[in-house]
């Protein structure tokens, strides 16, 4: 492991850590991500720091940021860009004007405001890296991620999100208020921050980024925590294989193989962050309420119940043991 590419993510961490009190979960969730090339989904209460999260991680990753704030009037082209006209010495030409997608990071403030046709004008760059506009395809980024927000709360006038983009986001992260001395300390940094500074934010690289995915990327992982992984993820859409738990009333529709994709990758960060140069099962069992909370259809009788997904998860994590 290098420690030079390894400080710069410790910076990352400590710069977002000080700017987003009392949401370090948000913080890492989001870091993991990064490190992963992963897209991910904020879903919190207004107020609850999403939104300068995001900000935040683009100013010390010095990285673009673009802001599409969702809305039921919003448009495809208000996404991706569009083709227009223009005069080229006295000749009209059809251009490509590259819309907010084209920048490192994506924040999709309130995805679940849009209708489906504009959702679905985020799976092409979410999942291949790329955008088609009038039969021409557009690279993004080398270094691109979406991050969208929705609030659990707003129902009226808000178009749930197709189980199909829900599955191209690597993690789900929930967010709620912050403790009392967290609080506290979030008013006295908002009030340092509306006087005048000379302070500067300690930046990093998008090299180091990229450095620290070829360092995951070679990371050991034994066969049994493999197999651990695949179990979890089976465990979704075999409930039979477990009949003395209620995971067979619980859950409708299992996670797809997006999930154990997913779950080795955030499972070799999560590692990595630690410092170890191997992943164990407690690196899984670290991130996959992230990585499974939104690949789950829970059954009507689980909902009525008041069962969470994240009560699924617990479930599944005592019925799976390590090989």
């Amino acid at each position: 492991m290098t420690e030079s590419v390894r400080a710069q993510i410790e910076t990352l961490i400590a710069q977002m850590e000080n700017a987003v009190i009392g949401q370090s979960h948000v913080v890492k969730a989001l870091t993991i991500a990064l490190l992963t090339n992963g897209n991910v989904l904020l879903e919190g209460l207004p107020g609850t720091a999403k939104t300068r999260s995001i900000k935040m991680l683009a100013k010390t990753l010095t990285a673009g940021l673009g802001r599409i704030q969702f809305t039921p009037d919003l448009l495809p082209s208000d996404v991706t860009g569009t083709e227009i006209y223009q005069e080229v010495e006295g000749k009209p030409v059809l251009t490509f004007q590259q819309g907010p997608i084209f920048n490192n990071l994506v924040l999709a403030d309130e995805i679940n405001r849009a209708p489906a046709k504009v959702q679905s004008a985020l799976l092409e760059a979410m999942e291949e890296r790329q955008i088609t506009v009038a039969g021409k395809t557009y690279p993004l980024p080398p270094l691109f991620m979406v991050l969208a927000t929705q609030n659990p709360i707003e129902q009226e006038g808000t178009y749930p999100l197709p189980e199909a983009q829900m599955d191209r986001f690597a993690m789900k992260i929930n967010i709620d208020y912050p403790e009392d001395e967290a609080e506290l300390s979030i008013i006295r940094l908002v009030r340092g921050e509306e006087k005048p500074t000379t302070l500067t934010t300690d930046t990093i690289s998008q090299e180091a980024i990229f450095a620290a995915r070829d360092e995951i990327l070679n990371l050991h992982i034994d066969e049994s925590v493999e197999r651990y992984v695949v179990g979890l993820v089976m465990a979704t859409r075999k409930t039979e294989r477990y009949t003395d738990s209620p995971l067979s009333t619980w859950i409708s529709i299992g996670s797809s193989p997006r999930a154990s994709i997913t779950l080795d990758r955030c499972a070799r960060a999560h590692a990595w962050m630690t410092g170890k140069d191997f992943v164990d099962p407690d690196d899984v069992r670290g991130i996959v309420h992230n990585v499974l909370r939104h690949r789950l259809m829970l059954t009507y009788d689980a909902l009525a119940e008041g069962v969470t997904a994240d009560d699924v998860i617990d479930e599944l994590i005592k019925q799976v043991a390590v090989a």
